[in-house]
């Protein structure tokens, strides 16, 4: 007989009409409030809403937090150069 070697991914869809707390993208990328403050401030990901209480993330600020903290923590990037890194890749993709 002949076997057959599959390989499966598993992945999770993130809609665009995705709307996350600040407290709800935080539980989803495993980080304190405080490290999503600073890259809002720093441009790295743009919530709508004013103020923290008020701030909505949509899917894509989801993906790029979660890109953000492997930069941070696998390369030890300040959120400035967190900022800048995901700039270039943006200019790149």
């Amino acid at each position: 007989m002949h076997e057959t070697n599959t390989t499966y991914l598993q992945g999770q869809v993130v809609e665009k009409e995705l709307h996350l707390t600040l407290t709800e993208l935080c539980r989803a990328c495993d980080m304190a409030e405080e490290h999503v403050t600073t890259w809002v401030f720093e441009g790295v990901i743009e919530p709508t809403g004013q103020l923290p209480q008020d701030w909505q993330f949509g899917g894509p600020a989801l993906r790029r937090a979660r890109l953000a903290l492997r930069l941070a923590r696998d390369l030890e990037i300040n959120p400035a150069g967190v900022a800048l890194a995901l700039d270039l890749l943006d200019q790149i993709n």
